[in-house]
């Protein structure tokens, strides 16, 4: 099961963490309020394909998005985009809203917005499920490039 496979992926990396269990959720408000964050908090882990069969991971703070230009001259590529959902699942093993850089079935590149620190909630392999977590841990535990990429 994906949230086995990315706790498990947690504990190997030596990342603390603390589970939150919740239902489905109509907003980054009420995801924010049952998981006991700000909205900025949240971290969302996003998958872009920059060519076929080629993926980065993306950590945006739940209030904002990707900056596609600044994005793409930080990888330095002239085209980005966001594959469709199945392939997505195909790219990490994690259906979207639930994608985590831990445990993904082939470890991706990622890049963390400069604005993810203190601690965060990140999605954790399955609907309705998110680990409480400090950004560094995360950060080094991925090995993750830290640039300003999200507006």
């Amino acid at each position: 099961m994906s949230e086995e496979r990315a706790l498990a992926a947690l504990e190997a990396a030596g990342v603390d963490y603390e589970i939150t269990r919740h239902g489905k959720v109509g907003s980054l408000a009420e995801a924010a309020a049952l998981r006991g964050v700000a909205p900025d908090r949240i971290v969302k882990t996003l998958v872009v394909r920059r060519s076929a069969d080629d993926y980065v991971l993306v950590l945006v703070p739940g209030d904002r998005q990707i900056d596609w230009p600044k994005l793409r001259r930080h990888l330095g590529v002239s085209r980005l985009s966001l594959p469709p959902a199945e392939e997505a699942f195909a790219a990490t093993g994690y259906e979207r809203g639930t994608i985590t850089p831990f445990g993904t079935t082939r470890r991706w590149p990622v890049i963390a917005d400069s604005r993810v620190s203190g601690t965060i909630s990140l999605g954790a392999g399955a609907q309705g499920v998110a680990v409480t977590v400090d950004a560094d841990r995360v950060i080094d535990a991925v090995d993750a490039a830290v640039a300003d990429v999200t507006a």
